[in-house]
């Protein structure tokens, strides 16, 4: 059997690789624009693609958005896996705390995540979506806290567990409102006083 070129590119890695460039540029356009000033016509010119191409990989704009909420919770997960295989896991809490900070206080991705809010805010479909994946991710944190918890009581309470996630939670997802409101707050004398936060919360637990 005849065997491929080695420059040949596998068919998925290509589909795969069309995919990825039409997110990075409706993340862009959704971010400065908004998801309904961002037409078809305007992610065609910024990828590059016929209109034709872009309905190939996503039958409507809601559909981007649908895949970005899922493109998002899948790197939300791998960061909560390391949590999850760390060897002290409230030490990696607290070490780890700058990935979600300087994530979460990026104008760019500020500005999409507040987007998609919106949009759930009006559309039922996408407010599905992002309730879907909140409560996935919110699950999985309250797994780590009770890890936390069960190293350090050896009978933990864990009535608060899902209580203080949402604290945890609400804590960071406010940072993308502020950096909004306040675009040129002092980022690096924030982020201690957010570790400390951070520990004197997860400490209560």
């Amino acid at each position: 059997m005849p065997q491929p070129s080695p420059a040949a590119e596998p068919e998925p890695s290509r589909s795969q690789a069309r995919r990825r460039q039409i997110l990075d540029a409706a993340a862009i356009c959704f971010a400065r624009t908004g998801f309904h000033g961002t037409s078809i016509a305007a992610l065609s010119h910024a990828t590059g693609m016929s209109p034709g191409h872009i309905y190939h990989f996503f039958a409507n704009k809601e559909a981007i958005i649908t895949a970005l909420i899922e493109r998002k919770l899948e790197r939300s997960l791998e960061l909560v896996q390391q949590f999850e295989k760390a060897e002290d896991i409230f030490q990696a809490l607290i070490d780890r705390v700058d990935v979600g900070f300087y994530e979460k206080t990026d104008l760019d991705n500020a500005a999409l995540e507040l987007e998609i809010l919106a949009e759930a805010a009006r559309n039922p479909r996408v407010a599905a979506s992002v309730q879907a994946a909140d409560r996935i991710k919110r699950e999985r944190l309250i797994g780590v806290l009770r890890s936390v918890q069960d190293a350090q009581h050896p009978a933990p309470e864990r009535a608060q567990t899902a209580a203080m996630t949402e604290l945890l939670m609400a804590l960071f997802d406010g940072l993308a409102v502020r950096i909004v409101n306040h675009p040129t707050i002092d980022r690096e004398v924030l982020l201690p006083l957010l570790r400390t936060a951070l520990q004197l919360l997860i400490a209560r637990l």
